[in-house]
Formats: C-alpha cells, structure tokens, sequence
C-alpha cells in the first residue's frame, strides 16, 4: 500500500492537540445539528420520518462508519484529503479538498443569514429590522470576523464557539420535546400518524426533496480533517463519533415528531425556520416567554455551525500548502499559536467575501448565485472520493492500533456502496430542475456548466502547483 504523501508532522511546526473527546463530541452536534432540517422536515408532513430513517440507513451509517475506519487507519491531518491520496493518488486527493472547501463558501452567509433572522424574534421591532439587507451582512461579517480571529489564535478558543453552538442546537431540541410533550397532553396530537401518512410519496419533486435531507447529516466527516490537532486521534474520533451520531438521529427524528404532534404540517414554516415553530406553538400554549431565549440559542446554534466548518475544512487548503500544491504560504503553522493561522485568515476572508457577494447588488448578488450553483454538485463529489476510498483501503486486518468493523472488509464495502449510491443518487436529482422552474434546460445548463468552473478552476490550480513543486525540486 502507498505511504501518504503528507505527513504533517515531519514537514511543518508542530500542531496543538487540543480537542479531547468532549470537545469533539460538542464540534460534531455544532457543525452536523442543523434546527432548519427539523423545520423544514416537519413542514413536508408525517412521511419525513420514515425519510430520517432511510437517511440514517442509507448515507449517516455508512458515511460514520466509513470515517470512524479511515480516521483511525490513517490519523493524520487533512481526513478526505489524505485518504483519497493514499488510494487514488495526489489528483484525486487535491480535487476531493478542493471540492469540498470551495463548496463549503457560501454555507457560512446562509447558515449565519438564518441565525441573523432567528435572532430577530428576541427582538419587538425585529420585523422592522428584518426588512434590511445591512443588518444581515453585518452579522455575517462580524461573526465570520470573530470566528476566524479565535481560531487563528488556536483552537482552545475556537473550541469554545462550537461547544455554544451544540448547547444552542441541543437545548431548543429539548424544549420543543418538551412543549410537544404539553401540547399532547392538552389538545391531543395535531398530526394523524397512520400508515398512509407514513408512507412516502414516490414522485421525482419529493424524491428530490429526500435526497437533500439525506445530507442533512453531513459534517461527521469534518473532525477529521483536524487529525493531528486531536487528542489520541485513532480512539477519540471513534467514540465521539457514536455517541454524536446517537444524539443526532434522536434529535432529528424525535425533533420532527414532536412538531407534527403539536402543529399539523401547514403551520410549520420550514422555510421560517426553528423559531417561527417555536412562536406558533409557544403562543399556542401561553408561553410566548419562551421565544426570545430560543431565538437566542438558535443563533448560537448557527454561530457554532459555521464555526465548526470554518475550523474544519480550512485545514485542508492547510495540508494542501504543505504538499506545494497550494503556495507554501498555506502550510504555515504560527510559531506562538500552533495553528495554520494563514490557511484560517484566508478561508475566513473567503467566506466574508463571498457574504458581501451575496448583499452587494445585482451584479454581485449574480455572482454570489454563481457561487451556490457551482456548490449544489461539487458538494457532492468529495463524498464520492470519501466511499471509494473506503472500499478500496478498508484492508481485512486493521491492525493492533486500529479501530476496525465487525466482519472487516464485507460489512466495510457494503456500508461504503450503500453510501456511494446514496451519493450518486443525490447527485443525479440535484441536477433535475423543480417543477416550477420555467426554463429547465437552462437550469441543468448553469448548474452543470458552473459545476465544471468549480472543477475546472481546482484542475488548473492542481497543474499549476505541480509545476511549482516540479520547480522547487529541481
């Protein structure tokens, strides 16, 4: 088998272990415990929880399963990077991180721009608010601002922003169990659950649908990335892992439960979110209180997300610097800090510019929209390299160090191809234009032409840096 070719540690000061299990735990509920899938879940009626199942079986299972191995195989820095370079080589590698971290751009203006209108109902004239585009990009800006800052300075800060986040994702969970709990006591339940409302539909608009909830449980694959910043690696990733994945399927699944048994489907606003549930059903029971501290946590849950992914994925434009693809400059490692301090700076500042992209004007907000039309594919496709990595390394006996399967390489190629068909699936329907979309070819024609600016660009980037190093060793 092919030794990796990044080995962190002999190349570059050393990394801060910094994350124990608890710390990892908390990072994975910020970054993978999203309040708007539950919402938005709740909305689309009683068969979304046999969707949550399906998710669970099909894509959450074998994507854990296929990180818990990997990671504990191969612990070093970068996750997907790494592993896809170790199986398919140092191409496949560059173009699986950078798929996923330019994809990941304009995750941080939307997820921030939802906690941004969550934390206006905290607020009496947050309506009044809320008709203004500054007050968004500010919030943004600043978050963003801060987020980068601290984890630039190390992640004993950082950690911090994603431990509020899982207390801001969790917490709200809990209370709508709660006030579902006194709402059944009260009024019975809202929703009918009986085989027929269980039973999904089978038509191409929900299986579309389905397919982005399926996603909704990515981010298990983000610690990783941070290998060589974790403590004991090869056994904390693991255990984090199950005990994060447990609360996640619960809180989803028992979360849109919860909803539908204290509001029918029609009063759920997915598209309003977590908070706009949370008034609906609070006033329903005199507990209008309640709104304000939920909005404020809800905002925190959406702070701690994009600050998870920021600290995550800007370690893998991090490692690529250290393998020359990237300018050197992005391997760098703070003498005083111990953190890739350049590879944050720049990934933070990218994520800020692609929030004013999205605010600046009609010219501009064409670009941010070309943004997330080159990311709905391109999101995908490190997933691809991710299963097909684990089929292909998944060797028969891990080893002494190693956290492997039962029934080794069986039970590992057939969870990573359930997985991989799951992903292709996705990726299919996402190129398949909504039933109201009045111009259908020139839909798939943006997505699909964007999709090959995104790669193209990383290709060109790749050769570029290929030749530097070809430069540097001669």
């Amino acid at each position: 088998m092919k030794v990796a070719t990044t080995n962190a540690a002999a190349d570059h000061p050393s990394l801060k272990r910094e994350l124990g299990f608890r710390d990892l735990t908390l990072f994975y509920i910020a970054g993978a415990l999203s309040l708007r899938w539950i919402a938005t879940a709740a909305a689309a009626g009683p068969s979304t929880v046999l969707v949550w199942i399906f998710a669970c079986l099909c894509f959450f299972l074998p994507l854990a399963a296929s990180v818990l191995a990997l990671s504990s195989l191969y612990p070093q820095e970068g996750g997907v990077y790494v592993w896809t370079q170790i199986a398919f080589g140092d191409f496949s590698g560059f173009m699986a991180a950078w798929t996923y971290w330019m994809s990941n751009l304009p995750y941080f203006a939307s997820v921030l721009y939802f906690g941004a209108g969550s934390l206006l109902f905290a607020f009496r004239h947050g309506h009044a608010i809320a008709a203004g585009r500054t007050y968004y990009l500010l919030f943004a800006v600043i978050c963003l601002s801060i987020i980068t800052l601290m984890n630039m300075l190390g992640l004993r800060f950082g950690k911090w922003l994603n431990s509020l986040g899982a207390v801001g994702s969790w917490l709200p969970v809990l209370l709508i169990l709660a006030l579902a709990a006194a709402s059944f006591l009260r009024f019975g339940s809202a929703t009918g659950f009986n085989p027929s409302s269980l039973s999904p539909h089978l038509d191409l608009k929900n299986a579309i649908f389905w397919s982005t909830i399926f996603f909704a449980f990515g981010g298990c694959e983000t610690g990783s990335f941070m290998g060589e910043e974790i403590k004991n690696a090869r056994r904390t990733i693991p255990r984090a892992l199950i005990v994060s994945g447990i609360i996640l399927a619960i809180s989803y699944i028992a979360g849109t439960i919860a909803l539908l048994v204290a509001l029918p489907a029609r009063q759920i606003d997915g598209l309003g979110g977590f908070v706009s549930a949370v008034q609906v059903l609070s006033g329903k029971l005199n507990a209008a209180w309640l709104v304000a501290p939920v909005a404020v946590l809800v905002a925190l849950s959406s702070i701690g997300g994009a600050a998870s992914f920021l600290s995550s994925t800007s370690r893998l434009p991090f490692v690529a610097g250290i393998d020359r693809y990237l300018p050197p400059a992005f391997g760098s490692v703070h003498p005083k800090w111990g953190t890739p301090w350049i590879a944050i700076g720049v990934y933070g500042f990218a994520g800020i510019l692609c929030a004013v992209l999205g605010q600046a004007g009609s010219t501009v907000q064409g670009a941010y929209d070309l943004l997330v039309s080159m990311s709905i594919i391109t999101y995908f496709i490190p997933f691809v390299f991710l299963f097909l990595s684990m089929i292909k390394l998944q060797p028969r006996h891990a080893g002494p160090n190693a956290v492997g399967l039962p029934r080794g390489r069986t039970a590992a190629t057939a969870l990573a191809s359930t997985g991989l068909a799951t992903t292709l699936l996705t990726i299919f329907l996402s190129v398949v234009p909504s039933q109201d979309e009045p111009h259908k070819a020139a839909a798939v024609a943006r997505v699909l032409g964007s999709t090959l600016l995104m790669v193209g660009a990383g290709v060109l980037v790749y050769w570029h840096g290929r030749r530097r190093k070809r430069h540097l060793s001669v």
